[in-house]
């Protein structure tokens, strides 16, 4: 009898923690779609930041600032928690710009860190071709072409065609739009969950 118990409050646990990682996903998107009409153009020149809680001016960015916003929007600072993994594991992240040491002026800005990042934290789920797959709050990162990558955030929002829409700053802004399966995905994340 105690077993089963166990098992039901375990089972009821579980589902609670659901329940709240999905709010804080839902809640992830929200924050991105916040960025629209504000975040209106697109501005890669590398910066000199605060740190912690760094950014470039509101109406500019780049698409991983899209990310680095909303998770802002949560009380999550990227460019510190980034920053202080990299200090911790630099050898694990992309060494492509040359750097001998973390920047947090630019690391959090990077593409290729923010997956490494989100990968190092446990949150990387099978790249899939299904819309069903998606959640509000997942980050996709996808392949331009020629060395260029790019990330976004998975709407709440789906297209006509039921595809979950995403938020991104492509060169236009922060957009909502269905995107998801224009590129090549190589990499898909589920923040906000346990590891």
């Amino acid at each position: 009898m105690k077993w089963r118990l166990t098992l039901r409050f375990l089972v009821v646990t579980g589902c609670l923690w659901l329940l709240v990682t999905t709010v804080q996903a839902d809640s992830l998107a929200e924050k991105a779609r916040l960025q629209i009409g504000k975040t209106t153009s697109y501005d890669p020149a590398y910066r000199k930041l605060a740190y912690p809680g760094g950014d470039v001016p509101l109406e500019t960015g780049v698409c991983s600032d899209v990310v680095v916003r909303a998770f802002r929007g949560l009380g999550i600072d990227l460019q510190k928690e980034v920053h202080e993994d990299m200090v911790q594991a630099f050898d694990q992240y992309p060494h492509k710009w040359g750097l001998k040491q973390p920047d947090p002026n630019i690391d959090h800005r990077r593409v290729l860190n923010l997956m490494t990042f989100f990968q190092r934290k446990g949150w990387s789920v099978p790249r899939s071709k299904q819309a069903a797959d998606f959640q509000a709050g997942d980050v996709v990162a996808w392949n331009l072409g020629g060395g260029v990558t790019h990330i976004g955030i998975v709407s709440d929002h789906p297209s006509a065609a039921g595809t979950p829409l995403v938020i991104h700053n492509i060169g236009r802004g922060a957009q909502e739009e269905d995107v998801l399966f224009t590129y090549e995905i190589i990499g898909h994340y589920r923040p906000l969950r346990k590891s």
